[in-house]
């Protein structure tokens, strides 16, 4: 399987400026490229195809006064933006044939975008150097943050500015399936906002809430920077507190997913989830909460490290009635408000915990009642998670770590 591995880096002032000369070259030809494919559609010309593209908009346009400073990149930094294009445009038509999730037609980049990035393969010769630092072309020796070990040579690099100003490596790179020893647990798991998770051994973890407690100073810098006057320097630099702020809510409960998902991971055979909507439970009061929770990333984090460790994942229906049925003895007793967080079946008097009895009926909607009496569970596989757009290769996961040198 492919894992992501990200890293911060810490350029120089010439690095950092040599960095945003890369940013804004490759913004250039993805912009150039789309403009030239939506003009040729308007017209109902025929889609030009990327080496076409490559040949007008790098090779040839470099050779112009008004881009000739398109010279002053790696040229394979230019070509991965065109090919990002072309990944962009198939996301888009796979999303309208249904083949995966839907989503918006390529649209034009901004140097005020959040996220910045540039690509170098193989062919940019890049690599890592004895003393550890990354060594770019036409940007040179980087500092890099490691942490830990690549478990194999990574073929790409990208770098990537956050809103915040920080810089980072991510490498995609191949490992083998490191099963975990077998185990008889299993669990279901019930996902809340007042408990994050509530699992069906009965055991509760509370809710971080990252956000609500980041409150008060998010509301101070983000007043601070309504004060700035646009176009300041101040203003500037007020953006990137806020941004900072934001980023560090975003780490810790990353964070928070990354340990919960290793830890339920490690101690079951196999793990079940109801397949909430994230979306719709967006649109309501609890929009807030909801997003704060990060439900789906909590998810991908337990399925492809399910399938990191030879764990079996199972994702129940949203319309499965885990809150209506008593987990004893199977009465379906009908839909509840959500101030009754406990109750008493009408046919057997199970007194039953409302997301206790929920996370039972998962594990038990997923065929894991049995087992968790005490069966072998036999080993299974899920799919990668979806794949991401832009920049990112298909199905990566995020590790924050270090690559042997």
């Amino acid at each position: 399987m492919q894992l992501r591995y990200s890293f911060r880096l810490y350029p120089n002032g010439p690095q950092r400026s040599a960095l945003a000369r890369a940013f804004g070259c490759a913004r250039v030809v993805y912009n150039d490229a789309l403009r030239a494919r939506e003009t040729a559609r308007a017209g109902g010309e025929a889609f030009p195809k990327t080496g076409d593209l490559s040949k007008l908009l790098i090779t040839e346009a470099k050779k112009t006064e008004e881009r000739a400073w398109l010279g002053e990149v790696s040229a394979v930094v230019l070509q991965q933006s065109l090919r990002d294009l072309d990944t962009a445009y198939k996301n888009f038509f796979d999303g309208l044939k249904g083949k995966r999730l839907r989503m918006g037609a390529p649209r034009f980049k901004s140097r005020k975008d959040n996220r910045q990035a540039v690509r170098f393969t193989a062919n940019a010769r890049w690599k890592i150097t004895t003393g550890g630092d990354l060594a770019l072309p036409k940007i040179g020796d980087v500092r890099v943050k490691w942490s830990r070990a690549l478990p194999s040579v990574p073929p790409t690099v990208t770098v990537v500015k956050d809103a915040g100003g920080r810089y980072f490596a991510s490498f995609v790179v191949e490992t083998d399936i490191e099963e975990l020893p077998e185990t008889d647990a299993v669990v279901g798991i019930d996902l809340g906002l007042s408990h994050f998770a509530i699992l069906s051994d009965g055991t509760k973890i509370d809710a971080p809430r990252f956000l609500r407690r980041a409150e008060k100073k998010l509301k101070k810098a983000q007043q601070n920077l309504s004060r700035k006057a646009k176009g300041s320097n101040n203003r500037t630099r007020a953006r990137i507190k806020v941004a900072r702020a934001h980023g560090r809510v975003v780490d810790a409960r990353r964070e928070f997913h990354h340990q919960l998902s290793t830890k339920i991971i490690r101690e079951n055979q196999a793990v079940a989830v109801e397949d909430l909507t994230v979306k719709g439970l967006a649109r309501t009061r609890l929009a807030k909460s909801v997003h704060d929770a990060g439900w789906s990333q909590f998810v991908s984090f337990l399925e492809y490290k399910a399938v990191r460790y030879g764990r079996a994942f199972h994702r129940i229906g949203r319309f499965e009635p885990t809150s209506q049925v008593c987990s004893t003895c199977g009465v379906k007793d009908g839909p509840k408000p959500l101030n009754v967080r406990e109750w008493t079946c009408g046919a057997c008097g199970a007194v039953l915990d409302r997301d206790i009895n929920a996370a039972v009926n998962i594990a038990k909607a997923a065929g894991l009642a049995v087992s968790a009496c005490g069966a072998q569970v036999r080993r299974g596989s899920v799919p990668a998670q979806r794949g991401e757009a832009g920049t990112h290769r298909d199905g990566q996961p995020t590790v924050v770590g270090i690559p042997a040198l």
